[in-house]
């Protein structure tokens, strides 16, 4: 089914750990080229050496999502077929207690990122009149809430209505642009947490009675960024194990 991804080139923010990493290795064993932005070099090193001893083709460049002037320079005169929008920070806090850069520091990198790295992606697919897929990963955040979550949760409702707004205007170039939400997902940053107290009762509160793993992930993801999903642009896929239909 996601033959048609063998030769095409990607880019994937957040590339050096966690879910971007998973979803770059995943796009290189399906046969992208695929790109791996994050801000270490170092990091970036170490991941595209994992991508490569698997048989994988990697690339890298450093990229601070944060930085428009970062993002114009990374990305200019290149060319790439697809783009997973995945780079992100939490800044989990109280509202009462958030600062000004506090604050600025998520939607930076969250919302306005996003906007100006598929910005800059989407000029290129333009050029090269081929069309593409960018894949906004966003969050069941973005659409329900939780505690100390404010930034966050409004970057996330940020990132799904951009992406609505960018699949309509960019439809006629061939473009699509979908939104990813997943629910809660065990990685290697949160498994503490979730062994907690207070983690174990946010498990209890997903219907399924269990946190996603990575992987699962997988299929929505190459659905979208493949030509199966060709006919969808606009939508968010919410990959939660029920957790948004869950009693209030």
């Amino acid at each position: 089914m996601f033959e048609d991804l063998s030769g095409k080139s990607a880019l994937v923010t957040g590339a050096s750990g966690g879910l971007g990493l998973h979803f770059a290795k995943l796009l290189a064993r399906h046969g992208v080229e695929v790109t791996l932005a994050a801000r270490r070099q170092s990091a970036l090193d170490q991941a595209s050496g994992e991508i490569d001893e698997a048989g994988g083709i990697s690339k890298s460049i450093v990229l601070d999502v944060a930085s428009a002037p970062s993002i114009v320079e990374a990305l200019a005169d290149r060319h790439f077929d697809i783009l997973i929008n995945n780079a992100g920070v939490s800044g989990a806090g109280r509202a009462a207690d958030l600062s000004a850069g506090d604050w600025d520091a998520v939607l930076d990198t969250n919302l306005k990122g996003v906007f100006f790295v598929a910005q800059a992606v989407a000029r290129g697919m333009r050029e090269s009149g081929g069309g593409g897929s960018i894949v906004n990963i966003a969050s069941i955040l973005g659409h329900r809430v939780a505690g100390n979550v404010s930034a966050y949760a409004a970057s996330k409702a940020g990132v799904i209505q951009l992406t609505k707004a960018l699949a309509l205007e960019w439809a006629r170039d061939g473009i699509r642009v979908n939104a990813l939400c997943p629910g809660y997902i065990e990685t290697d940053i949160n498994r503490d947490f979730f062994a907690t107290e207070p983690g174990m009762q946010l498990i209890k509160r997903i219907p399924q009675r269990r946190l996603g793993r990575p992987e699962e992930l997988d299929g929505a993801l190459l659905l979208l960024a493949s030509a199966a999903g060709s006919y969808i642009t606009g939508a968010t896929i919410e990959v939660d194990g029920g957790h948004l239909v869950s009693s209030l």
